[in-house]
């Protein structure tokens, strides 16, 4: 595969139609000078894919398109006006326009006709996204960061197409595939994972739990086995910082490869990775990475949609699949070696339909091995039904405002604080709460904002909705959003109301300070939706106690009512975790049991033995696992 560039030309008959010949990552990409070429060279594109099984697309030389400002005038011309285009992006180096519209399906036109005008015309190559519902300054800084940086992204992404089509270059061609756990091994929290080859180094998410003490926050990465210039990718399966928080330190530390993610999860990663600087400064920390780190880790992301097929390393194939956790979170299935193995690392994984996502995916071409969660794995992790969670929920909101008090939810700001909007929204159309002014603190907004950014990612009915703006649901006006401290303010002092808040474990956040005004006053009520991971704020009102010390100088006497609905987790039940294994398919031979406590763990490693007969490990951090 080392002369794969060579073997495509080789199929050119006019070797000049073609000016240059490069990688972007696994895919290949042929720029032209001809006109006619470009418009009529299809054909022959498609029967090069066809011969090497390889991505391959044609483009114009960015000499031969159309001048910028010109380019716009004529595509704005042959846009139909109902497309509602808001913005048209150009990336000159790869001669690419990005055209924004409310109405992508308009603006390609019956069977891409539109597209194919704007191609004839300008000559640039036409990609159509949709405008987002809330328009997040977050989203168009990221977008900033890639355009300005597009010409080290096209010389980085053809860096990692030499790696990978470079073939093997280790002289010893022994096979042996194994995993170095560096965190969330009995442990929930600072996901880490080493998967290694003869031939590759990558790793599986690389992040901290904020409710750990110092020594056990931070995945352990000085082990001989972790190098930082030699590790070939990171694999990103979703934003959560328990998975993602450590990501931008690598980058801070020299890393400079690739960091495979989906298109939400890099945004949202982004969005949690400065929000944690902040709360840092806050809080008079000392931060671990600064906002150039996490733009380096922007600059590096390579983003894949669920089911896309992609070579990582010689030796690595990835395959995203829906994990059903939170928005753009994915199982990672990898193909090693000439069918040497096939790994399935799940990550976090909701085996049932959502109010906003559809259950994990189970089918997959090939498993030997799979890497799994264990977050509720114990025998007795089998909470109420969604449906009693969301009922329950909306009677303590009425008791609550009946007594004239305060609901403070505290919410993941990824994934559990949509989920519980969509519940809230859902009861206030029924009639089911009136009169109830539903706060929305700071991040939660910005994060619900990237939700309406990415529609496709959930299931139909909420897609549906999102993509008509009287019907999208995060636009109700029953939400008011809190963005600066005089707003919080009053909401403190005011009337009767609901809150969601940041962070969901009350280790910091929005959802501290509420919680420290509403504590006095038994008319109010907090309810717990979340994981409390061991020694957070959460778990030890979860737990019952009834004198919180928040630092040095502060404790707080709980008189609030305390409720915990553990329906709503993003994670899968016991019950839900068993039938994921059960209808596993094609069967593997091993699981990997970990991002769990210790006895769950074990627990599930044991029922899954006994019933399924599959060989099952639960190890500890810094194990190392030969699973070929």
């Amino acid at each position: 595969m080392a002369d794969i560039l060579k073997e495509v030309l080789s199929f050119i008959p006019q070797k000049d139609d073609i000016s240059d010949a490069v990688f972007e990552g696994a895919n290949i990409v042929l720029y032209t000078k001809k006109k006619e070429f470009f418009l009529n060279g299809n054909e022959l594109i498609k029967g090069i894919v066809n011969s090497i099984k390889k991505r391959v697309e044609l483009r114009p030389d960015p000499s031969i398109v159309m001048n910028q400002e010109k380019a716009e005038d004529e595509i704005k011309k042959i846009l139909p006006k109902d497309s509602g285009v808001s913005q048209i992006l150009f990336d000159p180096q790869r001669s690419i326009v990005v055209i924004e519209s409310e109405k992508p399906g308009v603006a390609i036109g019956k069977n891409g006709e539109i597209l194919r005008e704007i191609k004839e015309k300008t000559f640039w190559v036409p990609q159509v996204k949709r405008t987002p519902s809330i328009r997040l300054k977050l989203i168009e800084n990221i977008r900033d960061v890639l355009y300005e940086n597009n010409d080290y992204r096209r010389k980085f992404l053809h860096k990692i197409g030499k790696r990978i089509y470079d073939g093997w270059t280790k002289e010893k061609r022994s096979e042996w595939v194994r995993v170095t756990f560096l965190g969330a091994a009995r442990h929930v929290g600072r996901s880490c994972f080493l998967l290694q080859t003869p031939e590759s180094k990558v790793l599986l998410d690389c992040g901290v739990d904020i409710a750990a003490s110092d020594d056990d926050q931070f995945p352990i990465l000085d082990v001989p086995e972790f190098n930082l210039t030699q590790l070939d990718a990171v694999i990103l399966s979703h934003a959560h910082l328990d998975h993602s928080g450590l990501l931008p330190y690598l980058f801070k530390m020299g890393y400079r490869g690739p960091v495979y993610c989906t298109l939400p999860t890099r945004d949202i990663a982004s969005l949690l990775a400065l929000d944690f600087i902040g709360i840092a400064q806050k809080e008079a920390k000392d931060t671990l990475f600064s906002s150039s780190d996490v733009k380096e880790m922007v600059k590096h992301t390579v983003t894949l949609d669920y089911e896309e097929v992609t070579d990582i390393t010689p030796d690595m194939r990835i395959t995203f699949y829906d994990a059903g956790h939170v928005l753009g979170s994915a199982q990672v299935h990898i193909h090693i070696g000439n069918g040497l193995h096939n790994l399935l690392y799940t990550a976090d994984i909701n085996y049932e339909d959502s109010n906003l996502l559809h259950k994990a995916a189970t089918k997959f071409p090939r498993l030997e091995s799979v890497i799994m969660e264990a977050t509720y794995g114990g025998r007795d992790d089998n909470p109420p039904t969604r449906q009693e969670c969301e009922d329950e929920l909306i009677k303590i909101i009425k008791e609550t405002f009946a007594k004239r008090g305060k609901v403070l939810i505290p919410v993941l700001g990824v994934g559990r604080a949509q989920e519980i909007m969509l519940i809230i929204e859902k009861a206030v159309k029924k009639g089911l709460i009136k009169d109830i002014p539903i706060y929305v603190q700071g991040m939660v907004w910005d994060v619900t904002a990237m939700h309406t950014a990415y529609p496709d990612f959930f299931h139909s009915d909420v897609k549906k909705a999102i993509f008509h703006k009287d019907q999208n649901p995060f636009l109700s006006k029953v939400f008011k959003h809190i963005s600066s401290h005089k707003e919080m303010q009053e909401v403190i002092e005011g009337g009767p109301c609901v809150v969601l808040a940041t962070s969901g474990m009350m280790t910091g956040g929005a959802s501290v300070e509420y919680f420290k005004a509403f504590s006095s006053s038994d008319r109010n009520t907090i309810v717990l939706v979340s994981y409390q991971g061991p020694g957070s704020l959460g778990r030890r009102l979860e737990n019952g106690d009834k004198e919180i010390r928040i630092s040095e100088t502060e404790n707080v006497s709980v008189k609030l009512n305390v409720h915990v609905l553990r329906g709503f987790s993003g994670h899968s039940s016991r019950k839900q975790l068993m039938d994921f294994v059960r209808m596993l398919d094609p069967k593997p031979k091993k699981i990997i049991l970990v991002h769990g406590e210790g006895n769950k763990c074990l627990d599930l490693a044991s029922s899954i033995h006994k019933e399924f007969r599959i060989e099952t490990i639960a190890p500890r951090t810094l194990d190392t696992v030969r699973i070929r």
